[in-house]
């Protein structure tokens, strides 16, 4: 794919540094790739409207913020061709945090983080059940979370 988009060492590089490294300002960025601010900023511009770059994120402790349960859940469908009414139907519980279109047990595999049990059996029973085309679910509590980090880039040689 890194072909297709004719994307050269330094432009792998700087995706490497956003993915690995806090916000780092693009003057201090050139610095450490040894360009220019300059040149980061128009890359990175590059790379946003080629959309391998969507937006820049934090990332916050949920728990922190008294988001205490993450559950995961396996969607079975009644037929497979309900995959896209279901995902807008999804997409409109807040609690959701990402979906994914999956092959083996289960057509569709989300995310769900709630504020404590009661807000999460409201999601489960109230909401994902009365979607039409949803057949039945099986949820996983999470206990904990190991670690989430993003995908190695490695630069072109």
């Amino acid at each position: 794919m890194a072909a297709k988009l004719n994307l050269d060492k330094l432009d792998l590089q700087i995706i490497h540094e956003m993915l690995h490294g806090e916000d780092i300002p693009y003057a201090e960025l050139g610095k450490k790739l040894f360009v220019s601010g300059g040149t980061i900023h128009v890359r990175i511009k590059k790379l946003e409207e080629l959309g391998i770059v969507k937006g820049k994120r934090i990332t916050v402790d949920l728990k922190q913020l008294g988001y205490d349960i993450s559950a995961f859940v396996g969607i079975y469908l009644e037929k497979s061709s309900l995959y896209d009414t279901v995902a807008k139907d999804l997409e409109k519980i807040p609690q959701i945090v990402r979906l994914n279109y999956t092959t083996g047990n289960y057509s569709m595999f989300i995310e769900i983080v709630c504020k404590d049990i009661n807000e999460l059996r409201t999601v489960l029973h109230d909401d994902l059940q009365n979607i039409k085309g949803i057949e039945r679910t099986e949820t996983f509590i999470s206990l904990d979370e190991g670690f989430n980090r993003n995908v190695l880039i490695a630069a072109k040689e």
